[in-house]
C-alpha cells in the first residue's frame, strides 16, 4: 500500500523558516513526480511548487517564487519544501501529492496520490 506522509509543520513567526517533507512510503524511489499544494480555510487550493522525477525540473507558484525551494532525494524516498521569509499569507495546510510520470504539474487533478497534509501558521 501506498501513502504520502507529510511532516514539519508548524508556527512560525513572518520572515522565519521552515522546512516541510513528503514521505513517499510504498512508491517505487524515482518514478514518479511530486507536488506541493495547500488550502487555507475559504480558499481554493493552489499549487506551492513541484519536482520531477529525478529532480531536474522545478516549478512554484507565483506567491511563493524566490521564497521557496523544493529538492528530493530518491535514495530515501523523500521530498523537501524549504520555505523562507514566510509571510501571513502562508498560513495554509500543506499537501503533498504524487504524480506517476515524469514531470510535476501545476494541476492538482493530475495528482494520483494525497498525503493527509501538515499545518503551517504564520504568526506573531
Amino acid at each position: 500500500q501506498v501513502q504520502l506522509v507529510e511532516s514539519g509543520g508548524g508556527l512560525v513567526q513572518p520572515g522565519g523558516s521552515l522546512r516541510l517533507s513528503c514521505a513517499a512510503v510504498g512508491f517505487t524511489p524515482g518514478y514518479y513526480a511530486i507536488g506541493w499544494f495547500r488550502q487555507a480555510p475559504g480558499k481554493e487550493r493552489e499549487v506551492v511548487a513541484a519536482i520531477s522525477q529525478r529532480g531536474e525540473s522545478t516549478f512554484f507558484g507565483d506567491s511563493v517564487k524566490g521564497r521557496f525551494t523544493i529538492s528530493r532525494d530518491n535514495s530515501k524516498n523523500a521530498v523537501y519544501l524549504q520555505m523562507n521569509s514566510l509571510k501571513s499569507e502562508d498560513t495554509a495546510k500543506y499537501y503533498c501529492a504524487a504524480k506517476i510520470g515524469w514531470h510535476g504539474s501545476a494541476k492538482g487533478s493530475m495528482y494520483d496520490y494525497w498525503g493527509q497534509g501538515t499545518q503551517v501558521t504564520v504568526s506573531s
